[in-house]
């Protein structure tokens, strides 16, 4: 399937874009609730956080190897990079770029809710160390598109809002941004995973959603937990700094950043039982060693 165009100078053509990628996600067959349910074939390429690093996206989706249709790519932290162009944040292009590629390939590319994403759809305030990102993102789109800046505002919100919250696979793997924190649990709603998301979820500290994204500080005990409720093998999560690129704190937890100098992305074979964060750490590859490879 060829790919799809953005022409970044039009703001009709870049909102009709969000509007079917979110179409996409919503009538998406693998779907039930908020969570997308991967089949057990194929390959999985799990991701961290790319957070506007548009070398690190290309190496990604030449490694995901989508022209094969039982590949699949899980994509989060998209925006909000530490890179400012005239003080403004134009991450909205490579939110477009996840649009497309999941237009392009609808069964296998599969955009995932996180923390800075729902910050920007719901107008919360986060920062990575560039300022406040949300306003310089909003900046980044009247830089972008002057008074159509609200069209696209309002189409990549609703293509935010219909990213599933975790992809899971048949073979026991629960991809997710982060997990709850141990603080969290007591009031943390486990079912929210089979049921569609609603404003509440995304509510600062209370919410499912917000919760599911933010979390930090998870616990050996916790994530054992969690395990039990949704019959998880392994969660494979972002969301924190990992300096090696991928790590594996606990036996069912794998981290993985995919936004720095160090960055890991991990494959899995969908048709062989989850592996333990162990094993899929020695199977963590360096973005550097793709774009070695590709120049080559």
């Amino acid at each position: 399937m060829s790919a799809i165009a953005i022409d970044h100078l039009n703001a009709e053509g870049v909102a009709a874009l969000f509007e079917r990628a979110t179409d996409s996600l919503r009538q998406d067959p693998l779907r039930k609730g908020c969570c997308v349910t991967l089949p057990a074939r194929g390959r999985l390429l799990a991701t961290g956080d790319l957070h506007d690093h548009p070398i690190h996206f290309l190496q990604v989706r030449a490694f995901a190897q989508l022209e094969r249709p039982d590949h699949h790519l899980i994509l989060h932290e998209l925006i909000h990079g530490e890179r400012l162009t005239d003080g403004a944040d134009i991450s909205w292009r490579m939110l477009a770029k996840a649009a497309a590629l999941r237009l392009q390939y609808p069964a296998q590319v599969h955009p995932m809710l996180a923390n800075h994403e729902i910050a920007q759809a719901f107008d919360q305030p986060v920062s990575k160390g560039a300022g406040e990102n949300t306003k310089l993102f909003h900046d980044g789109l009247v830089w972008s598109f002057g008074d159509d800046a609200a069209l696209v505002d309002a189409a990549l919100r609703g293509f935010i809002r219909a990213m599933p919250l975790a992809v899971r696979t048949e073979n026991g793997l629960l991809c997710s941004h982060s997990l709850p924190s141990p603080m969290a649990m007591a009031n943390f709603d486990l079912g929210v995973l089979d049921r569609e998301l609603v404003d509440e979820d995304f509510a600062t500290r209370t919410g499912a959603a917000w919760n599911m994204t933010w979390g930090r500080g998870q616990n050996a005990e916790q994530v054992e937990r969690l395990a039990a409720a949704w019959n998880v093998r392994l969660f494979v999560a972002g969301h924190k700094h990992v300096e090696e690129g991928a790590e594996a704190p606990f036996a069912r937890l794998l981290l993985l950043n995919s936004d720095h100098e160090r960055a890991a992305v991990v494959p899995f074979d969908l048709s062989q039982p989850a592996p333990t964060a162990q094993e899929a750490l020695l199977n963590a590859v360096p973005l550097a060693a793709i774009g070695a490879a590709l120049d080559g």
